[in-house]
């Protein structure tokens, strides 16, 4: 099937909205009905049963150029005819309807930048995107030719027996042509996921590693420190720190020059969001444009109600870098990173608070990337759960983990960078029984890690992980040990356990594609 123009499509629209500004695109989405406006001039949706990411829904094409570049064990794959029929289809949808057309950038670095097109049915999702993404002048919006077309109709639903695919929501990659297609789903981050992605699959050949990660580095722009996690672990939170210039809060790319930020907004979020705990998010997020995505306001006052998690556990605010204060890089680039934090929420309750890795040892906890998916970050998770996502990115990963785990240590070797492991989640039990961590010792261990205060720490080496842990810091011992904060240490010794039984099982997927130092530097029994 020959691929359609879709620009011949346009044309069939009721009509189509090119480039319009913040503030055009808040007022069309009211007048619209799209959502609901607060007080404070933020706007709020509501996503519907599509809360969180579909990962599963996610198709690559498989083409000579992609087939032994895609880890296929992590795609699925459509077919080239499906895609181009669903193409077709989803462009002959957008006949008659109100369209809303971006053009942007994405990568702050000049000589890796793209031009990215995204074609949505809603103003909101419009300027969602224009937030995330990077402006362009007027100038360069002009006679705009795209690298990357996306193209997002949330109310085309895909017929898995019509198109080869899973179910009626589906997220459809073509690399070869440069297009993405999003169909069945409201929920805004698929189209910001769409081009980390992208940058996943195209950057690593000219040796540039994609992060999916925040940074910040010292007023005097150096001391970078980069910080692995998936949602709900404390990039945004732990990166937003008013004595640092905070660089990007959630992807980036690190090549020879440094490191650079893929877009130009923060997609935040927003579950008990408090001014005492996050006051430069807090304040962002009741800024005039700012997107909610299911956070709950009240009909008649236009409040937010940031501990309402009825809609999702997962809200989200979407808005400018510029919104989250002063301290924000100007150009969305830093220096080679001297410091990486890798951020696990431990649901087993049993990892220390900070730990120091070796270079194999972070390449095994890299490619581990343990964690506890947070309530509501997916479809269907309800309660918070043990689980590995490779890389602290699985769901975004076209290409196999080892491609970009070689890349991480090509360049911590390369730099000699110090790496920490951090642990967010619980202490004294599992999730449920024991205790968040404290978000002001989390602060307080990460100060001390940036102000280099470690060095000359004496430290032991944990029984279960094998991670070197401090003694004391500054004096204080809270909290280091996990064990000493369980009431009953059996069941304390049969958790460590079990979790190192997972990292050891969830391993062997690795075991022929690195070599034994890495392998040794896990945890075991």
């Amino acid at each position: 099937m020959e691929t359609a123009d879709y620009k011949k499509y346009l044309a069939k629209a009721k009509k189509v909205h090119y480039n319009n500004s913040a503030t055009e695109l808040i007022q069309l989405a009211s007048e619209l009905n799209e959502g609901i406006l607060t007080v404070d001039g933020s706007f709020s949706v509501n996503t519907g049963k599509h809360t969180g990411r579909s990962p599963k829904d996610k198709h690559i094409i498989a083409d000579a150029d992609t087939e032994d570049n895609v880890w296929w064990g992590n795609n699925a794959r459509i077919k080239r005819d499906n895609f181009d029929l669903l193409e077709s289809d989803m462009l002959s949808h957008m006949q008659g309807k109100e369209l809303f057309i971006q053009d942007l950038h994405a990568g702050t670095d000049p000589s890796e930048k793209i031009k990215v097109r995204v074609i949505t049915e809603f103003a909101w999702q419009a300027l969602f995107i224009q937030h995330l993404l990077i402006l362009p002048k007027n100038i360069e919006q002009e006679n705009f030719i795209e690298d990357l077309l996306i193209i997002d109709l949330p109310s085309f639903k895909t017929d898995p027996d019509r198109y080869g695919v899973r179910t009626d929501t589906t997220i459809a990659c073509d690399f070869t042509n440069n297009k993405i297609l999003i169909a069945g789903t409201y929920y805004a981050g698929e189209i910001k996921k769409a081009v980390f992605t992208y940058f996943n699959y195209t950057l690593p050949p000219k040796g540039i590693l994609p992060m999916h990660c925040s940074a910040n580095s010292d007023l005097a722009g150096k001391n970078t420190a980069i910080f692995f996690g998936l949602s709900g672990t404390g990039k945004t939170t732990l990166s937003a720190d008013p004595d640092r210039i905070l660089v990007g809060d959630d992807e980036h790319g690190w090549s020879s020059k440094g490191i650079f930020n893929f877009e130009d907004g923060s997609y935040a979020k927003a579950i008990n969001l408090s001014r005492e705990a996050e006051p430069e998010i807090y304040n962002a997020v009741r800024r005039s444009t700012t997107v909610l995505e299911n956070v709950v306001v009240d009909p008649d006052s236009g409040e937010l109600d940031f501990n309402d998690g009825s809609l999702t556990e997962n809200t989200r605010a979407a808005f400018p870098m510029s919104f989250a204060g002063e301290n924000i890089s100007k150009d969305g680039m830093a220096g080679i990173p001297t410091n990486i934090v890798m951020l696990t929420c431990d649901a087993f309750g049993v990892m220390p608070p900070i730990s120091r890795l070796d270079s194999n040892q972070a390449v095994y906890h890299f490619l581990s990337g343990y964690t506890a998916k947070v309530a509501g970050t997916e479809r269907g998770v309800i309660d918070p759960s043990a689980t590995f996502s490779t890389c602290f990115a699985a769901p975004f990963l076209p290409r196999h983990p080892i491609v970009y785990g070689r890349l991480l240590r090509e360049y911590m070797e390369r730099y000699n960078v110090r790496t920490w492991l951090i642990n967010t989640g619980w202490s004294g039990g599992p999730a449920g029984i024991g205790q968040r961590m404290p978000i002001q010792l989390t602060r307080k261990l990460l100060k001390a890690v940036l102000n280099d205060d470690l060095s000359n720490t004496e430290m032991r080496q944990d029984k279960y992980f094998k991670l070197m842990v401090p003694l004391t810091i500054n004096g204080d011992s809270s909290y280091l040990s996990p064990i000493d904060t369980w009431s009953n240490k059996d069941d304390f010794d049969r958790q460590a356990r079990k979790l190192v039984e997972m990292f050891v099982e969830n391993f062997k997927r690795f075991q022929n594609e690195v070599d034994n130092d890495i392998i040794n530097a896990g945890p075991s029994n």
